[in-house]
């Protein structure tokens, strides 16, 4: 069963494998990084890309972007048209293991990912080592992926191709973490790299990379940006503009202005700069909700309980959920990042631009489930009608913070918006992974054994 569609008539333009479109400005955009990149330390590999020859343009095809208008003032960017995510986490994947091919051509080494993840970022990446392998463009004796998740997150592990086969599933294993909170495994994968990369390098020739560098993922992002420019400029006449993103540390806004300082220095001369820049409206949920909170200069207002309904209410701030469940509701695991460092970057950019935020809960996604279902379908996205099956919520988040936003005044009338359809998939879509085929860790020495047993497979 297909999630998405093309034959929609409110489809304003489709860039046909965006890595590859726009290959020229995506290098313009790690130049600028390279060279402002100062004490932010060295890199595993260089950002830019291999050339972008015929091996490079099949491996990447799985990168288009659809521009379709919704209503009068809301456009949807869908970036979760890669068959094997759903999300938009395969941009910057293919783009990593573009590198590290063109790394291991380069100098003989081998690559080894170790990438801690919520989910969706080590499902993407694990779907391009994948991808890499069928399109023939590396080999597993080359290039392997080790991935750590909270066990929290095990509803999002999605299968594939490195799961189905043994002999891939041994050499790219997915390790299930014990702990104490999500994030916790960025600090568990970070100490067995410090510890053990030397070490992998020196014995098995594998150069271990650690994936959560913010310029692997602003430079793929930047793409972003350039379909804007092509699809939908931005003149000096036109109405405001924000654009809308269910965040957790918002990479993709942070990638998406990277492309917009790259336009707007005329690095990338094959598209006009725009006249301005948009600003940016920020969706999160109740666990995570602190860049909201952060952007507005406010805190979570205070909740009170009603026993007799079984909800938590609160009314004294529209851009926090009226009702909710509990005042600390997960909605979705892949969110959970709290205080991102990001933050200090992104509020300056809506200080100066405009934007705000809105954190929302599931029964504001329930109210407004059919509401949303309508405009997904719009642009060809057929979102599930049964909630329970729904394992990646970030459309729906998206589109019903921007409701909300409208009703309750935080988005003005005459506000154009720009939603960037992040994810969405059932386990129908795309099938869940096997819990078996994981490997419990608690410790870094536990972790460290996992990542040995890989490079040694």
């Amino acid at each position: 069963m297909s999630a998405i569609s093309d034959a929609h008539p409110e489809h304003i333009g489709t860039v046909r494998n965006a890595l590859a479109h726009y290959h020229s400005g995506v290098q313009a955009a790690a130049k600028y990084l390279m060279d402002r990149r100062g004490s932010a330390g060295p890199l595993p590999v260089p950002l830019a890309l291999p050339e972008a020859d015929e091996a490079f343009t099949r491996f990447t095809d799985v990168t288009d972007l659809v521009l379709t208008r919704l209503d009068e003032e809301l456009y949807l960017l869908d970036l979760m048209r890669s068959p094997g995510t759903r999300t938009t986490k395969a941009f910057a994947s293919l783009t990593m293991v573009a590198r590290a091919v063109d790394h291991i051509r380069r100098t003989g080494e081998r690559v080894v990912f170790l990438t801690p993840t919520s989910g969706n970022k080590g499902s993407a990446l694990r779907d391009a080592v994948a991808r890499a392998y069928a399109t023939g463009f590396a080999s597993p004796d080359e290039l392997r992926v080790v991935m750590v998740a909270p066990a929290a997150s095990t509803s999002k592990l999605r299968g594939g191709p490195l799961s189905d086969d043994s002999a891939l599933r041994g050499a790219n294993p997915l390790a299930l973490a014990d702990v104490d909170t999500p994030a916790g495994v960025k600090d568990l994968a970070k100490e067995v790299v410090d510890a053990y990369a030397d070490e992998a390098l020196a014995g098995t020739g594998f150069r271990c990379w650690y994936t959560l560098d913010l310029d692997n993922y602003r430079v793929a992002d930047s793409v972003r940006a350039f379909a804007e420019a092509e699809l939908l400029p931005l003149t000096a006449d036109a109405p405001p503009r924000w654009h809308a993103h269910a965040v957790s540390s918002a990479y993709g806004l942070l990638g998406y202005h990277l492309g917009h300082q790259v336009l707007a220095d005329g690095l990338y001369p094959k598209l006009a700069a725009p006249a301005r820049h948009p600003g940016f409206f920020l969706v999160q949920q109740l666990a995570t909700p602190d860049m909201v909170v952060s952007a507005l200069g406010r805190d979570v207002p205070r909740y009170s309980q009603d026993p007799a309904a079984g909800v938590w209410r609160q009314s004294g701030d529209p851009a926090f959920p009226a009702v909710t469940d509990d005042p600390a509701e997960v909605l979705d695991p892949t969110f959970y990042t709290k205080n991102p460092v990001t933050s200090a970057a992104i509020d300056p950019l809506i200080g100066k631009h405009g934007g705000g935020g809105v954190v929302v809960s599931r029964r504001e996604c329930l109210d407004r489930f059919d509401r949303v279902r309508d405009l997904a379908a719009r642009a060809g996205v057929d979102i599930d009608a049964d909630p329970s099956r729904i394992r990646e919520w970030s459309l729906i988040k998206m589109l019903t913070g921007i409701l909300v936003g409208r009703e309750r005044g935080l988005i003005a009338p005459g506000t154009e918006v720009v939603a960037h359809a992040s994810g969405y998939y059932t386990d129908e879509t795309l099938p869940p992974l096997p819990v078996e085929h994981t490997e419990p860790v608690r410790t870094a020495p536990e972790l460290a054994k996992v990542l040995s047993a890989a490079v040694s497979a």
